[in-house]
């Protein structure tokens, strides 16, 4: 199989228990993408959201813990902190551990180490479209890649949201398409 020319990484952001009702439109997608990614030996790189207790000690300095507060953050082990568990399969066929997920505790996600794999193309999929997702999309940009926002495998707290993630992704950054088109554009 030809590679693509550009080598394509996948980002799958933060599918935890806490935002399960975000998934139920895309989760099947993701699940694709993700097997297709792992069919290729491609990269795949998974994000679990968390604060640690140290992010509420006051002066809180982390910007997130700051703006949502002690209660609306997600906690690091809390039970809504885990990954969905048909994520925790995905990590396994990707031929990855659960140590190899990615922990973060703000919106970006990026990944430094996506050029030493020789990643040209990053695909961004998960929750929420418009915050981790677009946040990490952008760093990705921003950084040269050529970066793609799967519109079908994103969800947010709303359809509301979600399409004016979309819609503001599409406008500044990169091609928004969906599981399909990825496919096809792949092979």
């Amino acid at each position: 199989m030809t590679p693509p020319p550009h080598k394509p990484a996948l980002l799958i952001i933060n599918l935890q228990t806490l935002f399960l009702p975000m998934t139920t439109s895309c989760l099947s997608n993701i699940i694709t993408l993700s097997r297709h990614f792992s069919a290729r030996g491609w990269p795949q790189f998974f994000t679990q959201h968390g604060h640690p207790a140290s992010d509420f000690e006051p002066p809180i300095t982390n910007q997130l813990a700051k703006k949502w507060g002690v209660e609306a953050s997600l906690h690091l082990h809390s039970r809504q902190w885990g990954l969905l568990d048909e994520v925790k399969v995905l990590v396994r066929e990707a031929g990855l551990e659960m140590g190899d997920v990615i922990g973060k505790n703000v919106y970006d996600a990026f990944l430094g180490r996506l050029r030493g794999e020789g990643v040209g193309r990053v695909v961004v999929v998960g929750v929420m479209t418009d915050c981790c997702c677009d946040t990490a999309g952008r760093g990705a940009f921003n950084r040269g890649f050529e970066t793609w926002m799967v519109c079908d495998t994103t969800g947010s707290v709303d359809q509301v949201q979600h399409e004016a993630g979309l819609k503001a992704w599409g406008h500044g950054y990169g091609d928004v398409i969906d599981t399909e088109e990825v496919l096809k554009r792949l092979g």
